[in-house]
């Protein structure tokens, strides 16, 4: 992994420091009267067109003389686009990222960084999901936009047939209930054998992880005890349904096989039940929600957490208005209002009330609060494409010996991390 030098780090701390603070306005910088355009990149599927103007319009409004120019961008091949325009002289001034990404970028240079703005950006209550993936090396360079990751979705018919009356609080209770829906002609769960993001939350629940940073090194992490543990209880729960143990949730694609067959349970994100009750109308009103259960009630497990954050190039034209668009868009009326129109998890702690009406939305957030990233390899994506975990889950699945598949999977994992993959 190369160095990254202290000049960078240096550099970057300065040109954040020219940031402006501002509530949703940037401060007066004697230039007011030319006209500006702030270039926003944001990612196809976040916000509505709906939402998307109204923001822009707010924006303008404590902004005169700014015009807001927003490109909506397509996720497939954006990792090149972004590092091709971080590195170019016409870089737009905020461009929205996936919150795995951060690293890549920052590795590639050309982000600032904004570790003395997060007070500002009320940093002391992001989800963590989001806060961590965008500091590198202590220093934060993606300011948290919105979240989302997996609960369970579940047959409440089912589990009142079962004499289930609530969802399970802890593992041991999951379990339990599971075990009981599991029987001829119906599934307790369907839980593919390669879904790796799930094993993910029972291995951080444990202790574990999925590879470690040592001295800037990576190294797989499958093969310690904790890791080991939490696989053992991916195992146990796979048992209790009949999911492909080769395959992941894509292949079948599960929300349509849970939408024609009898099955208890899916875990996926709470979005996923209007896509089933679409395949299958006659489970309108009978799917439920709940966060996936931890080790200790009261708790829920931790949870892989997707999302995106809003990064500001170094490069940026408009600096100071780019900081007053994020602190914007970032900050509690439109965080709610993105919660509340697109059924995300706001970037705060402390919004959880904004999903009251929405069930699958409030387990979710319930979740987040327990919600983990990827390691933060700038590499982690070439991991993903040929994803050692997935073939680590299917040995284990078949019977092979856990600890030596794990010491293989951590081996490739740490290759590729490494560089050498």
């Amino acid at each position: 992994m190369p160095v990254r030098r202290p000049f960078r780090l240096l550099a970057s701390a300065l040109s954040a420091a020219l940031l402006l603070s501002g509530c949703g306005a940037f401060a007066d910088t004697g230039d007011q009267d030319r006209d500006r355009t702030l270039d926003v990149w944001l990612m196809r599927g976040s916000l509505s067109g709906e939402l998307t103007d109204a923001a822009v319009r707010d924006f303008e409004r404590r902004n005169p003389g700014v015009e807001v120019k927003v490109t909506v961008q397509d996720w497939p091949g954006i990792d090149k686009k972004v590092t091709a325009a971080l590195g170019s002289g016409d870089a737009p001034d905020v461009i929205e990222v996936g919150n795995t990404q951060v690293a890549q970028y920052v590795e590639t240079g050309g982000v600032s960084n904004l570790t003395i703005k997060v007070f500002d950006l009320g940093g002391d209550h992001w989800v963590p999901g989001l806060e961590e993936p965008g500091k590198i090396d202590g220093y934060q360079y993606g300011v948290p936009f919105y979240a989302a990751n997996r609960v369970v979705i579940y047959r409440k018919d089912l589990f009142d047939q079962a004499g289930i009356t609530e969802p399970p609080a802890t593992r041991e209770e999951w379990i339990e209930a599971t075990s009981r829906l599991d029987g001829p002609g119906q599934q307790g769960i369907y839980l593919p054998g390669q879904n790796w993001y799930v094993l993910a939350g029972f291995i951080w629940d444990e202790g574990g992880d999925l590879a470690v940073e040592r001295s800037g090194r990576w190294a797989g992490a499958l093969d310690t005890p904790e890791a080991l543990r939490g696989m053992e209880f991916y195992k146990e729960l796979q048992s209790h349904g009949r999911g492909p143990v080769d395959s992941d949730e894509s292949r079948p694609e599960q929300r349509e096989f849970f939408a024609g067959n009898e099955i208890a349970q899916i875990i996926d994100v709470p979005g996923a039940a209007e896509l089933i009750v679409e395949k299958n109308p006659e489970l309108a009103g009978r799917l439920g929600f709940f966060p996936i259960p931890g080790k200790e009630a009261g708790k829920p497990g931790a949870v892989f957490t997707g999302g995106s954050v809003l990064i500001i190039p170094e490069r940026a034209a408009e600096p100071d208005a780019a900081y007053s668009f994020v602190k914007l868009l970032t900050g509690e009326k439109w965080q709610r209002k993105l919660a509340q129109t697109m059924s995300v998890v706001p970037n705060s702690t402390e919004l959880a009330d904004a999903l009251e009406d929405d069930p699958g939305t409030a387990a979710m957030a319930k979740g987040a609060r327990n919600g983990r990233a990827t390691p933060n390899s700038p590499r982690w994506g070439r991991l993903e494409a040929d994803n050692p975990i997935k073939a680590y889950q299917t040995r284990v699945l078949r019977g092979a010996d856990p600890k030596e598949a794990a010491r293989e999977a951590s081996r490739r994992i740490t290759a590729i991390l490494d560089g050498r993959g």
